[in-house]
């Protein structure tokens, strides 16, 4: 038969038939608001949830615990905070150095002697100074001398109890060209540069305690008055533990021999490179490669470069402790879900499907791990501006550090929650509502 009767019986293959007319339309009514319920039997389709409904299912989760949710997202704060405040600061210091080349210039270049070819230090040509100021793009060119004195407190300190510091015959031309400030007093000009008086060093002045002008040091077995105190050279660290007096009163009282030990050149910014290539054939003609040239600004490049290797290393270790802060999250979730079995259990049955779980879950843990991101992005923000402000350094927190703080977080939130929810998605509804 055709009719899907086997003995006037319906066959259990034979599709079911529906009623027709009213009684049929109110069948698919009831099977439309059966649906909406979230039944998944007979056919009817789960309730769709909005991003909206998804959000406040995640949020709810997240409400009725404040303090646990605190605590898990404190452990992703600070990790955000930690990288972020590495950055922003690293970026400061590259920010302060970059404002400091731009006042102080990266067109100056140092010429020294080298090594001589018996081992010894060669010497550069008492002409040196002049020979270098005929480059044509050369602007400003001065040199200082090192002399065998040494400068003390008083005349009752004993000798070899030096400091460190270094006496050198300065040109009254070498503040300008080294960028150079004085802090207190003047610098040497054509009077004072032939008698004996002596400009300290920033960190000179500090080791012999001396900073009043007109104050009497020991200096080459006699008396040198100070006449004044400079800030320090950051281009020319090494006047910062010295004792500068005038290249005539070196000669006069010091016994220095007139050879300049370093000179300092500023060239024309575009031409820097022309002339570092010309300039020891031009310092020393006859050896040439006995002549050390280097650029100031290369100094602080390279301190900037081993500032941004200690960088890494602590963007790995802010990362270590992002990674914890994604464990506590997990484990957050995981007691989570032991904790709402009940709740689970009561969603299955009314219809929620394992996908429905899921995302409430994973949900929940993403917006753990975003109040964790946003909230470390403002601590390392604000950490980064107290640093900066206390430098005086320009406060510099990079946009790309704050969006991958928090995508870290969101990334790690994913992943924290993803076993959690799929444990959650697991339990049957009997199985949920009988551990209650």
């Amino acid at each position: 038969m055709t009719d899907g009767t086997t003995n006037g019986l319906p066959r259990d293959d034979a599709p079911p038939t529906l009623p027709t007319g009213p009684r049929r339309r109110a069948v698919r009514g009831r099977g439309r608001a059966s649906g909406a319920v979230g039944g998944t039997g007979g056919g009817l389709r789960a309730a769709r949830l909005g991003p909206r409904d998804i959000v406040r299912l995640g949020g709810t989760g997240l409400r009725t615990r404040p303090l646990r949710v605190f605590l898990s997202a404190l452990g992703i704060a600070i990790g955000v905070a930690a990288m972020i405040a590495v950055v922003g600061i690293s970026g400061s210091g590259r920010a302060e150095v970059d404002r400091r080349l731009d006042a102080l210039g990266t067109n100056l270049l140092r010429a020294a002697p080298g090594d001589a070819l018996d081992g010894t230090e060669a010497k550069l040509p008492h002409e040196a100074v002049a020979m270098i100021g005929r480059i044509p793009p050369v602007r400003q060119v001065a040199a200082t001398g090192a002399t065998a004195a040494h400068i003390y407190r008083n005349e009752h300190i004993a000798i070899g109890r030096t400091g460190s510091l270094e006496v050198l015959a300065a040109d009254r031309d070498l503040l300008p060209a080294v960028g150079g400030h004085v802090r207190r007093g003047r610098w040497l000009d054509s009077a004072t540069e032939k008698y004996p008086a002596v400009v300290l060093g920033s960190t000179a002045a500090g080791r012999l305690d001396v900073y009043t002008p007109g104050t009497r040091v020991w200096l080459g077995g006699r008396w040198f008055s100070l006449v004044g105190v400079l800030d320090p050279v950051p281009l020319a660290p090494e006047l910062d533990s010295a004792a500068l007096v005038g290249w005539p009163a070196a000669r006069t009282y010091l016994r220095f021999d007139g050879h300049p030990s370093t000179v300092y050149v500023r060239a024309e910014d575009s031409q820097v490179a022309e002339v570092r290539a010309v300039l020891p054939a031009t310092a020393y003609p006859e050896k040439p490669g006995q002549v050390r040239i280097s650029r100031p600004s290369d100094a602080l490049a390279a301190r900037e470069a081993t500032e941004s290797a200690l960088t890494g290393l602590l963007l790995g270790l802010g990362g270590v402790a992002l990674l914890v802060g994604g464990v506590g999250v997990g484990n957050t979730m995981v007691i989570s879900v032991l904790e709402r079995r009940p709740e689970i259990g009561l969603r299955r049955a009314l219809g929620a499907t394992r996908g429905q779980i899921r995302t409430q879950f994973v949900t929940e843990s993403l917006l753990l791990s975003l109040i964790g991101g946003l909230g470390g992005t403002v601590l390392g923000t604000a950490i980064t501006a107290a640093y900066a402000l206390s430098r005086d350094w320009p406060t510099v927190v990079p946009v790309w550090a704050s969006a991958a703080g928090i995508g870290c977080t969101l990334v790690i939130g994913m992943i924290a929650g993803l076993y959690p929810a799929v444990r959650a998605s697991r339990l049957s509804p009997t199985e949920a509502l009988s551990g209650s």
